[in-house]
C-alpha cells in the first residue's frame, strides 16, 4: 500500500475537521510546490539525475532549507533504488513519507507542550515585532479556556507603542485578565506581578508577551535572561515553554530569527504565523531540521480556531491533498 493510499484512509475517509484545515490553510503552498511536482512528474519518463537536480530546485523554491533538500534528495535516490521504483509518478508518495521521516527524526510527540499538572505552567512568548506574537496569544488563551484552564496574560512587551493595549483588546475578546504596567517600565516587573497574580488567583497557565527588538541583540539576551531568572526564581523549573512566534510569509528569513533567538534563550518550540499566506510552506521542515526545535502550533487562517497544533502527516496532507484524493484503493 503507498503512503499517499494510507493517508487518504486515515483523514479522507473520515470527516477530520483539523486535517480540513490544513487542506485549506496550505492551499498557496499546495499550488506551488504540489503544482510544480505534478508538471516534473509528467515531463519525465524515467527516474534520472536531470529528474532529481529539477527537484532539488523545487525544494529549494519551496523553503524547504538547502541542508534538508540535500538529505531528502539522497533519501529519495536510496528508496526508489531500494524498492526498484521506475515510474516517476510513484515518486510523489515516497517524497511525502520521507518529509515526515526527516521531520520527527524518529521523535515522538514533538508537539506537546509542557504542561504542569495542578500547578501554574508558564509560556514565555518571544519573536521579532509584526511576526502575529500578541495574535498568537490571544488564539493559544482561547483554545486553553476551551479546554476549562483558567488562563492569565502578563504584558511584558513595554516598549513597543500600543502592545499592552493590543494585548488587552485580547484579554477581553477571550475573556481573560492581563496583567500590566506603564508603557516603558521593566518588563522583568511586570513578569514578577504577574506571577505573583498567577499564584495567588490559582491560574492554570500563564502567558507572556516579550519584546521584540532586535536591532541589538546583546539587550534583547540581557533582558530576556533577566526575565527568565524573575520567573525562575519565583517558580522552579518555569517558563516551561519558551515559544519563538515566526512569519511563514519571510522564509529564510526566519530561519535567521530562528538562530538569533535560540542564541538568545532556550527556545523549546516554535509557533509559526501566517502558513496560509505563503507558497513556500517549506520552512517548517528546515525550522525542525536545520535547528533541531519542533514546530508546535501553526497559523492556518485568521478565525480564533486557526490556530492549530502542528502535526507533520497533517502538514504533508495539506501538501499533497489532490494527489492523496486520486490514491488508487
Amino acid at each position: 500500500m503507498s503512503f499517499f493510499k494510507k493517508l487518504k484512509d486515515k483523514f479522507t475517509a473520515s470527516s477530520d475537521s483539523i486535517s480540513e484545515k490544513f487542506k485549506e490553510g496550505l492551499v498557496k503552498t499546495r499550488d506551488n510546490f504540489s503544482n510544480k511536482i505534478n508538471d516534473l512528474v509528467a515531463r519525465y519518463r524515467t527516474i534520472d539525475e536531470d529528474f532529481f537536480e529539477e527537484l532539488e530546485e523545487i525544494l529549494i523554491q519551496a523553503d524547504v532549507g538547502f541542508e534538508t533538500v540535500m538529505e531528502l534528495v539522497e533519501e529519495l535516490k536510496s528508496e526508489v533504488k531500494r524498492r526498484n521504483i521506475k515510474d516517476p509518478a510513484d515518486v510523489q508518495s515516497v517524497i511525502s513519507e520521507k518529509l515526515i521521516e526527516i521531520y520527527e527524526s524518529g521523535e515522538e510527540n514533538l508537539s506537546t507542550l509542557n504542561i504542569q499538572e495542578n500547578t501554574l505552567t508558564v509560556i514565555l512568548f518571544v519573536g521579532v515585532n509584526g511576526v502575529g506574537k500578541t495574535t498568537t496569544i490571544g488564539k493559544l488563551a482561547h483554545k486553553f479556556k476551551t479546554e476549562g484552564k483558567n488562563v492569565l496574560l502578563a504584558a511584558g512587551d513595554t516598549f513597543r507603542a500600543g502592545a499592552i493595549e493590543q494585548l488587552e483588546v485580547w484579554g477581553e475578546r477571550v475573556g481573560v485578565d492581563v496583567i500590566k504596567q506603564a508603557e516603558g517600565s521593566d518588563p522583568a516587573a511586570v513578569m514578577y506581578d504577574a506571577v505573583q497574580a498567577a499564584k495567588s488567583r490559582k491560574v492554570d497557565i500563564l502567558l507572556c508577551d516579550t519584546a521584540g527588538r532586535l536591532q541589538n541583540k546583546v539587550n534583547l539576551m540581557n533582558e530576556l535572561e533577566k526575565i527568565k531568572r524573575v520567573i525562575e526564581r519565583e517558580i522552579p523549573g518555569a517558563p516551561h515553554e519558551v515559544l519563538l512566534v515566526l512569519d511563514a510569509t519571510t522564509g529564510q528569513n526566519a530561519l535567521i530569527q530562528a538562530k538569533t533567538f535560540k542564541e538568545a534563550t532556550d527556545v523549546s518550540g516554535i509557533v509559526l504565523s501566517k502558513l496560509d499566506g505563503t507558497a513556500k510552506g517549506g520552512i517548517v521542515l528546515a525550522i525542525r531540521n536545520e535547528m533541531n526545535i519542533p514546530v508546535k502550533f501553526v497559523g492556518l487562517g485568521e478565525q480564533m480556531d486557526d490556530l492549530q497544533v502542528f502535526d507533520p502527516e497533517k502538514y504533508v496532507y495539506g501538501l499533497f491533498s489532490d494527489a492523496i484524493e486520486k490514491a488508487e484503493d
